[in-house]
Formats: C-alpha cells, sequence, structure tokens
C-alpha cells in the first residue's frame, strides 16, 4: 500500500476550513486506496487522521517523547498504528523515509521545516524523487517566491506542486502516484 505524507499545523482547530478539508482529504486518500501517515497529534494530523480512520483506511501517526512531553499532548485517537523517536529529527526522518508522497497542508515553521527538508532530501538524492504536494495559498506564495528568486539552482525547480482544494489534491496524487489495482 502507498502511504502519503501528511505535513501540517497542530494549531488547526476541530471545524476551521483547514481542519474540514484536511479530514476531507484524509478520506479521500484512504477511499483511493492510499495509508496516511501523519505527525499522529492535534490539528491537520488529527483531521487528516480522522478523515481516514472514517473511511477505512490505514492511519500511521510518528509521535516523538520530545513533543509529547514538553506540551503534554498525546497521540490522537484516530491512529491504527504509532511509531514512537526519541526526537524530532528521527521522526520527520522516518516520516520521509517511509512516505511514498508528501502532502504540506497550512502550517508554520515546523511545517515549512519538513517542506524544506523532504525537498532537500530529494534535490540532493538523499532519497529518490517522490511527488510533493502544497496545499493553500500560503505555500504557494511563499515558495512561488523562492522559486522564482535567484537563490535557488535549476536543480529545485519542478519539484513541488500546489493545489487548492481537496478534489485537486486526490487528482494530483492518482497521477503521479497511482494506486496499483488488486
Amino acid at each position: 500500500m502507498k502511504t502519503i505524507t501528511v505535513f501540517g499545523s497542530s494549531q488547526v482547530r476541530p471545524g476551521s476550513p483547514d481542519y474540514l478539508a484536511a479530514e476531507q482529504i484524509g478520506k479521500d486518500l484512504a477511499r483511493a486506496g492510499y495509508a496516511v501517515m501523519s505527525g499522529g497529534y492535534l490539528g491537520v494530523m488529527e483531521a487528516v487522521s480522522r478523515g481516514a480512520h472514517a473511511a477505512g483506511g490505514h492511519v500511521i501517526g510518528v509521535i516523538t517523547d520530545q513533543i509529547g512531553l514538553q506540551f503534554n499532548v498525546s497521540p490522537n485517537r484516530y491512529l491504527d498504528e504509532v511509531v514512537n523517536f526519541a526526537d524530532l529529527r528521527d521522526r520527520l526522518y522516518y516520516m520521509v523515509q517511509h512516505g511514498d508522497g508528501y502532502l504540506a497542508m497550512p502550517g508554520g515553521i515546523g511545517t515549512l521545516h519538513e517542506i524544506a527538508e523532504t525537498w532537500e532530501l530529494m534535490r540532493v538524492g538523499g532519497i529518490p524523487t517522490k511527488p510533493i504536494l502544497c496545499y493553500g495559498p500560503l505555500w504557494a506564495e511563499l515558495i512561488g517566491k523562492l522559486q522564482d528568486s535567484a537563490y535557488l539552482s535549476n536543480g529545485y525547480h519542478g519539484m513541488i506542486d500546489f493545489a487548492h482544494d481537496p478534489a485537486s489534491v486526490i487528482e494530483y496524487f492518482a497521477q503521479t502516484m497511482p494506486v496499483a489495482e488488486a
């Protein structure tokens, strides 16, 4: 089963437009036959897990004691599988290494770090090139400006795509990494 690693903010609250979009995307990914992997806690991570779980999909949460203890949070209740690491670095590397494709939902510095780490590892050949999709206007503007700047060599261009609605996310992954028919 192919796995989509989803990055996104823990600050997104239930009922908000970003939460509802992530929940719908989780459902759609599961219905399309993808497993969903996230950081396993709140916000976007909970929403995408909740959606995938409701649709009968396989949901993986990659957690870390570093976050759980520091912020007194527990993994969300929609996870089928929990993978625990002592620190953020190992947690992120696992999520990057074990994803077949990546989706970055709205987020802050942590999500930006996850996008940048994945993007750079692909560019230098640290991991194979895989689909990366960023959702929403924040990433389209921020990463678009970066891609258009003089500070990126040609190796960075064309590695990240953008979507602005849940249906576009599913279409993108169906085209770039279709699930094999049984």
